[in-house]
């Protein structure tokens, strides 16, 4: 029986930080909690199955950019902040079996998203986050700042590859951080076109791999009609030492039982472990991107960094070109 997990939380925030307007009024990013089976040969001792495994949303661009504001933000002129309303979007994403796997998954996404007196959240997946710089109504520029928590479960169940699969299944990491951008609106095409810069950065605080990550992205996403939409966005993931040590160097003992070759490259120094490129779409059903329902869909290339890439889980067993590709249907409150 597969299980699907999906990390809601607190006020709603969650890993690192969208930078699309959080007053944008539809969320079309799909990120999707994994599911796993429970192999009776990989029990425990007590007969625990092995924790569930997620897509961790941290690999994966964060918001390509939304629409602006309703029209409707300014009819209240006495209104101080943007208007409260809460998104949801639901569908399926293929993506890799494992961070670096040549192996596919076809996942089940959920996504919420919304403001509250102007203090916009989200959750993705594994992720949640608040922004705690307010969204003022009719605001061009938007600074951000907050909290993120995640849970990182990359290979803590089986995998499809059995060399892989073969070796020590790594555990639940627990990562907090912040995040940090800027988005400004009304920049290129028209009054409601989006480009953002954010920062993301995460520690370790379970114990698991000790390390941390950070992320800067950069996005665009303009109205193409009152219909439709698109954004692309780019972004590089930078991991520590021990992130590299943990996920991706193969020692002596790991080598005996997976038959892969011992290796120490990935946890000698901090490095960049990913170059992403995205680009996705919406198509309001109901005539107006700003309400109602709306198809999404995107796909994003990864490309796994040298260090990253000479490891045997991705040069023997998997892939360095990492794509993703998902879609769904969303609705605004």
């Amino acid at each position: 029986m597969r299980s699907i997990c999906v990390f809601a939380a607190f006020a709603l925030a969650g890993l690192a930080a969208p930078a699309a307007a959080e007053n944008a009024p539809l969320p079309y990013e799909l990120v999707a909690a994994d599911d796993a089976g429970i192999d009776p040969d990989r029990l425990g001792a007590a007969g625990e199955a092995p924790p569930v495994r997620f897509l961790q949303s941290g690999d994966i661009d964060e918001n390509i950019l939304l629409p602006g504001a309703r029209t409707d933000d300014d009819d209240n002129e006495e209104r101080k902040w943007s208007r409260d309303y809460i998104a949801i979007a639901g569908g399926v994403l293929s993506s890799p079996d494992y961070n670096g796997s040549d192996d596919r998954r076809i996942l089940p996404a959920f996504y919420v998203r919304g403001r509250v007196s102007g203090y916009s959240f989200s959750t993705r997946g594994t992720n949640f986050q608040v922004d705690l710089i307010r969204h003022r109504r009719g605001q061009k520029t938007d600074w951000k700042f907050g909290p993120i928590v995640s849970l990182r479960a990359d290979r803590t169940g089986s995998v499809k590859d059995p060399r892989v699969d073969l070796l020590p299944d790594r555990k639940l990491a627990v990562e907090m951080g912040v995040f940090t951008g800027v988005t400004k609106t009304g920049v290129i095409t028209s009054d409601y076109d989006q480009l953002g810069f954010r920062l993301v950065a995460l520690k370790d605080i379970s114990g698991v791999h000790g390390s941390w990550t950070a992320s800067p992205t950069i996005d665009y996403g303009t109205p193409l009609s009152k219909r439709a939409f698109i954004g692309v966005s780019a972004s590089m993931n930078i991991y520590g030492k021990g992130f590299g040590r943990y996920y991706f160097d193969v020692d002596p003992l790991g080598s005996a039982a997976s038959g892969l070759p011992v290796y120490s490259g990935a946890g000698r120094k901090t490095t960049i472990g990913k170059y992403t490129l995205g680009i996705a779409g919406a198509y309001a059903l109901s005539g107006d991107l700003r309400k109602g329902f709306v198809l999404i869909g995107g796909t994003q290339y990864g490309r796994i960094g040298d260090r990253y890439a000479d490891s045997p889980i991705v040069k023997d067993a998997g892939s360095k070109d990492q794509w993703l590709f998902g879609g769904g249907l969303a609705y605004q409150f």
